[in-house]
């Protein structure tokens, strides 16, 4: 009964350790947002085509999706501003030596290789791995 028990330990322990990366460690499969619709806090905010908030919000995105925010208020033209995703390239290299051609499959299928292109985008602010701020500038809304 011991060496049973001894056996599915060592290999839960292993799992664990072979099933993981270095983008799934350090950044995970998700990332926070927090959304804010520049000067105006009654704009209705939409990600996705769902409705998650006014103003500002704080939510959860999955990384390997692409970010599509609508905005809209009354007497305005609603505004989309779409917030792309970019390959992680220094996880996904830590990842190959680390954790070889598994880690960069968990990388992948978890979408953990990917982030907001915060370095491209003047809008997106890198806050840590996991937190991002995004502004939508709506000042065509004068309403």
């Amino acid at each position: 009964m011991k060496k049973s028990t001894l056996l599915i330990t060592a290999i839960t322990m292993s799992s664990s350790l072979l099933l993981s990366s270095c983008g799934v460690m350090f950044g995970g499969s998700k990332y926070n947002a927090n959304i804010t619709v520049k000067d105006h806090p009654n704009a209705e905010i939409y990600a996705n085509g769902e409705k998650i908030g006014t103003g500002e919000v704080t939510t959860s995105f999955k990384r390997n999706e692409p970010l599509k925010i609508e905005v809209k208020q009354d007497k305005c033209q609603p505004k989309t501003q779409e917030f792309n995703k970019k390959f992680r390239t220094g996880n996904f290299i830590l990842s190959a030596f680390s954790f070889g051609f598994i880690g960069i499959g968990v990388d992948l299928a978890t979408g953990a290789a990917y982030k907001p292109d915060h370095k491209n985008n003047p809008n997106i602010d890198k806050l840590s791995t996991k937190d991002y701020k995004f502004t939508v500038d709506y000042s065509e809304c004068k309403g």
